[in-house]
C-alpha cells in the first residue's frame, strides 16, 4: 500500500461549498489513448510508491473495456493502451461480452475489482490482481441483470460484503441498493436491502435510482458511503452525489442520509458530453487522519474529473440535512 500524499487542493476563497471540484478539471481527456473515445467513471487506489487504477476506456466503435493505469499524484495517470487480459480465478468461466464502470478495493492481501460484466445483460463481474499486471477472473456474482457492485473493504462478520443496485437490461428507469455476503468471493447470498429511492417531494435529485459510488469509508460515525442520485428530467437522466452514513457492524442500516445534494452537474465538462448532465463517482483517495478525501468522477460519460472535500464537514452535512 502506497503512503503517498492524496491529492489536494484548498477549498476557493469564495466557495461555501461543502465539497469543490479541482481547477484543473477534467484530468484525464476523453482522447488520453489512441482507442478511446470517452474515458470516465473510473476507480484509482494507492499503490507502492504511488497510485494504480482501472479505467473505462470506450473506445471509437464505443465498445465498452476496461484499462490499467498508473500515476505518482493522482491527477496526471498513464494509461495502458490495451485492455486488461484476465486468466482464470476461482472459475474457468471468464466469459465477458463487455466491461465498464469499474471499482478497485483493497482486502487483506490483493486488490479486488468489480465492474459492470456482460453476460446475456449485465452483471457484477469480480477480479482481483497484486500488482496491476497480471489479473484473474471469478465467477459473477450475481445474476444478469445488476450495476454498481461495490465491495466493503473489511470482512463483515467474517463474510465478504458487496453493494449493489439489481436493474433491467436496458437505462433502468429504477433502482435501489442492496447488499449481498459471501464467504469466500464466489458464492453470494443474505441478500437485504439497504436504501431505496427517496420520494420525490423529499428528495428529488434522488427519486429515479439510486447506486453505490466509491469503496465506502470507515469512520468514527460509520461507514461513509458516497452514491449517485438520478432525477428522470424533461431532458432525461440527471446524475448527481450524494452521501450516507451506514452502521458499521450491521451495513444494511442506514444511520443517516443526505436530503441535499453534495454535487450536482454544473460545470462545463459535466454539462456537455456523450451523456450530458452526470456526475457519477467512482473511488476516492482519502485520509481519515488528515480529514481530506478527493472524489473521482465521471463527468458526462466522456472525461475524469476529481473534487474534494473535509471528511469531518461532509459527515456533518450528511447528519444535519438527513432525510
Amino acid at each position: 500500500m502506497s503512503t503517498t500524499q492524496i491529492p489536494w487542493q484548498d477549498r476557493p476563497a469564495n466557495s461555501t461549498d461543502v465539497m469543490w471540484r479541482y481547477d484543473a478539471n477534467p484530468i484525464i481527456d476523453r482522447y488520453a489513448i489512441p482507442s478511446s473515445n470517452s474515458i470516465f467513471n473510473s476507480a484509482v487506489v494507492p499503490f507502492e510508491d504511488g497510485y494504480a487504477g482501472v479505467f473505462r476506456c470506450d473506445n471509437k466503435a464505443v465498445q465498452m473495456n476496461i484499462f490499467a493505469g498508473f500515476s505518482k499524484d493522482g491527477i496526471d495517470w498513464e494509461i495502458n493502451h490495451d485492455p486488461i487480459e484476465f486468466g482464470a480465478g476461482n472459475t474457468e468461466m471468464i466469459e465477458s461480452d463487455y466491461k465498464y464502470d469499474p471499482r478497485v478495493c483493497f482486502i487483506e492481501d490483493r486488490y479486488w475489482i468489480t465492474w459492470c460484466n456482460g453476460y446475456h445483460g449485465p452483471t457484477i463481474g469480480i477480479g482481483y490482481t497484486f500488482d496491476f499486471k497480471e489479473f484473474f477472473q471469478c465467477e459473477n456474482a450475481f445474476l444478469p441483470f445488476n450495476r454498481n457492485g461495490v465491495l466493503l473493504p473489511q470482512k463483515i462478520d467474517g463474510k465478504y460484503a458487496m453493494l449493489s443496485r439489481p436493474s433491467d437490461n436496458g437505462h433502468t428507469p429504477f433502482g435501489d441498493i442492496y447488499i449481498s455476503y459471501s464467504p469466500d468471493m464466489k458464492y453470494w447470498g443474505e441478500h437485504r436491502c439497504v436504501m431505496k429511492v427517496a420520494p420525490f417531494t423529499d428528495s428529488a435529485w434522488q427519486c429515479t435510482k439510486i447506486g453505490a459510488g466509491p469503496v465506502p469509508i470507515l469512520t468514527d460515525e460509520g461507514w461513509l458511503l458516497f452514491y449517485h442520485g438520478v432525477i428522470n428530467t424533461c431532458n432525461g437522466f440527471r446524475y448527481s452525489v450524494g452521501a450516507a452514513i451506514l452502521d458499521k457492524d450491521s451495513p444494511d442500516k442506514v444511520l443517516y442520509r443526505s436530503q441535499p445534494y453534495l454535487l450536482a452537474p454544473a460545470a462545463p465538462y459535466e454539462l456537455v458530453g456523450d451523456v450530458p448532465n452526470v456526475l457519477f463517482p467512482c473511488a476516492t483517495l482519502h485520509s481519515v487522519e488528515e480529514d481530506k478525501v478527493a472524489l473521482y468522477y465521471g463527468a458526462a460519460d466522456t472525461v475524469t474529473s476529481v473534487a474534494f472535500g473535509k471528511l469531518s464537514e461532509i459527515i456533518d452535512f450528511v447528519k444535519n440535512n438527513s432525510l
